[in-house]
């Protein structure tokens, strides 16, 4: 972190994963320059386009040849929106790292009371949400025990109510860059990462334009993927299920045992001895889908396939230039 004579040379670096948002990417690049040129801190702004398949990546270009503080790294197709802000920490070169989503639900404005933290002393500054504005019911109360249930499930103290919109300092991204996995969890990582934190309150706003990008079934995976990325306790408690079955299965065989040697009960109802085998069968294909979902994300490690190809960048200084870049291990 700068000190006090260093302040004025700080860089900062503002990461904003894109995808499919043609209609707010002008606006969010507007908001972004002016709360930046209010900070007074030299900045760059970098653009990921994940892979968009409208026309977001042409107008990001037209916005990075209008100014050269903007940043382009465009992906050769959709790797997903962790994977996109991995890419934009990987190309940062700030002293402070910001991540914010380009949909403008988290206002560009609270950037400053979060440079206002860094330069008080903390390395990782994360926007908490007070409220929320033009959301469901339903996903306020699955969001609220999202984050309460994984808290629980993992050993690392994670912030509730809080998303990927914060900033780092160097020392943090130079950190996270060091953790290799595939299936990210970027906000659980920078917690794992253990540096001195502050949080910063906000009302999150409405979308500004637009759809979201994490429909439900995006939204499972990426909670199995912070589960899966920082709990073993599924695996544990696969263990006692079976163990637990397993011993009233063997003291319900003793009890037929016992009721076939020594009375004249009739064992009857193929109704009830089928819906106990369904049961039972039903909890081991539960157990075997858990331990699938462990097994596919060490296959996925293993392969060892670049986490992101970029296709084409726009002022990227001339070491980075080149139709393609792999990031690798």
């Amino acid at each position: 972190m700068p000190g006090v004579e260093e302040e004025k040379r700080a860089l900062c670096s503002v990461v904003v994963p894109v995808y499919n948002e043609e209609e707010v990417i002008l606006e969010t690049c507007k908001r972004l320059r002016d709360v930046m040129d209010a900070s007074g801190a030299d900045y760059e702004i970098l653009l990921v386009n994940d892979g968009s398949r409208d026309a977001t990546a042409s107008l990001a270009a037209e916005v990075c040849r209008a100014d050269p503080r903007f940043k382009l790294i465009s992906f050769s197709r959709n790797f997903g929106h962790q994977i996109a802000i991995s890419a934009g920490m990987d190309y940062a070169e700030g002293d402070a790292i910001v991540v914010i989503d380009a949909d403008l639900q988290d206002p560009p404005a609270v950037i400053l009371e979060m440079l206002k933290k860094w330069r008080e002393g903390y390395e990782v500054v994360y926007g908490k949400r007070i409220s929320h504005e033009g959301i469901s019911l339903f996903k306020k109360l699955t969001s609220r025990l999202f984050y309460r249930f994984l808290n629980r499930m993992t050993e690392v103290n994670m912030p509730v109510d809080v998303g990927d919109f914060r900033l780092i300092d160097r020392k943090v991204c130079d950190a996270l860059k060091l953790v290799n996995e595939r299936n990210r969890y970027i906000r659980g990582l920078i917690s794992w990462l253990g540096f001195r934190s502050a949080s910063v309150g906000f009302v999150r706003e409405k979308r500004f334009a637009g759809e979201t990008k994490y429909p439900l079934r995006k939204m499972i995976r990426f909670a199995l993927d912070a589960i899966t990325s920082f709990s073993y306790k599924p695996l544990k408690l696969a263990s006692y299920m079976g163990l637990l079955i397993s011993f009233f299965s063997f003291a319900y065989l003793l009890v037929v045992i016992w009721q076939r040697v020594f009375t004249d009960t009739t064992i009857e109802g193929w109704a009830s001895s089928l819906a106990v085998s369904l049961f039972f069968n039903g909890i081991i294909l539960i157990i075997l889908g858990i331990v699938g979902e462990y097994i596919g994300r060490i296959y996925d490690e293993v392969k060892g396939r670049p986490l992101y190809v970029v296709s084409r960048t726009e002022n990227i200084g001339a070491e980075r230039q080149g139709s393609l870049y792999l990031r690798n291990r």
